[in-house]
C-alpha cells in the first residue's frame, strides 16, 4: 500500500459559484488542477490528493458556517517561500479578500511562523504559510 497522506477533503458551500471563483483562483496559484466537476460540484487536485466542493441543500443553508462549532476550523497550506506568502497576500488584497489579524500579519502565529490568514466566501478560515527559518528555506 502507498504512503499515508490526505487522500482528499469534501467540503460542503453555500455558494457553489461563489467558492468556485474562490478556491479556482488560490487552488491555481499553489499548483492544483482541476480535476472533477459536475453539476453540483468541483475538485481541484495536487499530486495524489484532492479537494472537493459540493453546493449544499436549501434544507441545510439555515445554519451558517462558523470556524469556532465542532468540525473544521481552517485549511492550511504550504508557500514556498516568504515571498511567496508576500506575493499571495497582495493578491488577496487586490481581489478584495480581507486579511485576517492584519495587526499581526505576517505573524500572527508566532514570530517565527510567517503567514497571511484570510476567509472562503463562507468564512473558512484559509492560512498559507512559509517554511520555518529552522527548515533552512529562508
Amino acid at each position: 500500500m502507498g504512503n499515508r497522506m490526505l487522500h482528499h477533503l469534501e467540503i460542503y458551500v453555500s455558494d457553489l459559484e461563489k467558492s468556485v471563483e474562490f478556491w479556482g483562483w488560490l487552488l491555481t496559484e499553489l499548483g492544483y488542477e482541476q480535476y472533477q466537476k459536475w453539476e453540483s460540484g468541483i475538485s481541484w487536485k495536487h499530486q495524489e490528493t484532492y479537494l472537493v466542493f459540493v453546493q449544499a441543500d436549501e434544507r441545510f443553508l439555515d445554519v451558517p458556517y462558523h470556524r469556532c462549532r465542532v468540525g473544521l476550523n481552517h485549511l492550511a497550506f504550504h508557500a514556498k517561500s516568504r515571498e511567496h506568502v508576500d506575493e499571495m497576500t497582495e493578491a488577496l488584497i487586490e481581489k478584495g479578500i480581507p486579511i485576517l489579524y492584519q495587526n499581526k500579519h505576517p505573524y500572527a502565529g508566532g514570530n517565527e511562523y510567517y503567514a497571511v490568514y484570510f476567509e472562503d466566501p463562507d468564512r473558512i478560515k484559509v492560512e498559507l504559510v512559509a517554511p520555518s527559518i529552522k527548515e533552512g528555506n529562508f
